[in-house]
């Protein structure tokens, strides 16, 4: 069986990823369950010809890296692989991406967050585990700038997954280790490219953030994605990268460009079927930008609830709100809640 069909049938299933791993069968990622997909153990031979279906002339890089992230359209479907050595055989894991991008009123995503496309300059991050929807929501941003206004916007990704059709905005979309080297070189050659919106597929490390601050303190606006689990988290991640001597500049210049953080995972609906994402957004307010100056992430989490009236809320308020509407199971928020014991205080479990 090829590649293609394995994700056409996938995809009719509403599945999310799939799974090739030699000595078992095809699996396919379903509400957050893997199920499986096709019956019949894989063999090694079978995963060498899904990865050069895959890879095509990339194929000899697994060889020399061990791995390989692409993208690339299956049976009419968007997909982002990685194909990975393991035990001797090659695997393969497919994230099966939505053939358009949503409209951002679609994704249910707090109401400030349908702001941010307006917003003219500064850093906007947007954090979360994999596979918890971050790069489906920066798309929709993107794609909302670019409908609405005529701007310049610069994507640096790896792979990249969503495709833009330029509208209102020019856009150019670059892919690490095919159009740059990597994120730090594409970042700095972004500079020169007279960008308005850029794109940063991940912030990974101290290059990439100082020049991030740094297009943002000269008028640009920068989203970026990483991998936190909590709105303030992301301030000690990015503060963190850098020598202790020098993070009271960073924490100074962070204070001065960061609008917004947007942290967000995924959970199954209260059906059973399908999957809302459950987020937490920290505005940046004079008294964050304090506390982000000053080294006082604990003490975020009281300002975010004293700031709800400028569209910030915390993680556990959004689950007790989805609870309270029935978009997922009580148990469900449970399990996702930072602060159990605040969480139940409103909530009742079975």
């Amino acid at each position: 069986m090829r590649v293609e069909e394995l994700v056409r049938k996938a995809a009719a299933l509403g599945a999310s990823d799939i799974h090739l791993i030699k000595g078992i069968t095809p699996k396919c990622r379903i509400d957050g369950h893997l199920e499986d997909l096709e019956p019949g153990i894989l063999e090694d031979e079978d995963c060498e010809e899904f990865a050069k279906e895959l890879a095509e002339k990339q194929y000899p890089l697994i060889e020399a890296r061990g791995e390989l992230d692409l993208a690339r359209t299956l049976a009419d479907e968007r997909v982002r692989i990685n194909l990975f050595r393991q035990q001797g055989s090659i695997s393969a894991a497919l994230r099966i991406l939505s053939n358009r991008i949503p409209e951002l009123s679609e994704l249910g995503l707090p109401p400030i967050v349908d702001e941010f496309p307006t917003w003219q300059k500064g850093i906007i991050l947007v954090t979360g585990e994999t596979g918890s929807g971050k790069s489906t929501t920066l798309a929709a941003i993107l794609d909302e700038i670019n409908h609405k206004r005529d701007e310049h916007i610069i994507t640096l990704e790896d792979p990249i997954e969503y495709i833009y059709k330029p509208d209102k905005s020019i856009i150019n979309q670059r892919e690490i280790g095919k159009d740059t080297a990597s994120y730090a070189d594409g970042l700095r050659a972004i500079l020169r490219e007279d960008p308005d919106v850029i794109l940063i597929g991940e912030m990974r490390d101290l290059t990439t953030i100082e020049t991030a601050l740094t297009a943002a303190e000269t008028g640009h606006l920068v989203f970026a994605t990483l991998h936190t689990n909590s709105a303030p988290d992301a301030i000690d991640r990015v503060v963190g990268v850098f020598p202790e001597a020098r993070q009271p500049q960073i924490r100074l210049q962070l204070s001065t460009t960061l609008k917004a953080v947007l942290s967000q995972q995924l959970l199954v609906k209260a059906g059973g079927k399908g999957r809302a994402a459950a987020c937490e957004v920290m505005v940046v307010t004079s008294a964050i930008r304090n506390l982000i100056r000053e080294g006082k992430t604990p003490q975020m989490l009281s300002s975010m609830l004293a700031s709800s009236s400028v569209g910030s809320l915390t993680m556990d308020n959004c689950l007790i709100n989805m609870t309270k509407r029935r978009i997922i199971t009580p148990e469900a928020a449970y399990e996702a809640a930072v602060d159990k014991d605040y969480f139940k205080k409103y909530v009742s479990l079975r």
